[in-house]
């Protein structure tokens, strides 16, 4: 298993790492199997989008407020409640297709890491089976 290790510096910030991931496939030499990255955290999640265009990050996060706001009134009273629900709303973790080397991925799509709780030190695990 490797930790990744990502460092947020917003509240909420949404951060591509498909970089880190392609790379710890290359530097393992790992050919044909599946992936599983998981986020061991209850206010930040793991999901697939476009990575093309940096608005569509801004619009996630912008529906994501509008819809679950901080200031809610929640039971919870630690003032990260929006980030449980938000993280909730994605997922934790994602199997992988990895295929000659590579995370198959759609031609728009990349890996990203959705913090709902910064600015904090983050990890996020990976696995590889060989099949």
């Amino acid at each position: 298993m490797e930790i990744l290790k990502i460092s947020s510096r917003q509240r909420e910030q949404i951060i591509d790492i498909t970089p880190q991931i392609q790379q710890y496939i290359a530097k393992n030499g790992y050919s044909s199997g599946i992936l599983t990255v998981f986020s061991p955290h209850t206010t930040a999640g793991i999901t697939v989008n476009e990575n093309a265009d940096p608005d569509v990050k801004k619009d996630i996060i912008a529906f994501l407020n509008k819809k679950i706001p901080q200031d809610f009134g929640f039971a919870h009273i630690e003032g990260n409640s929006d980030a449980h629900i938000k993280a909730s709303l994605m997922n934790f973790s994602y199997n992988f297709i990895v295929e000659n080397g590579q995370v198959l991925l759609g031609t728009w799509q990349g890996i990203f890491f959705m913090e709902f709780d910064g600015p904090r030190n983050r990890t996020v695990w990976l696995k590889y089976i060989s099949v």
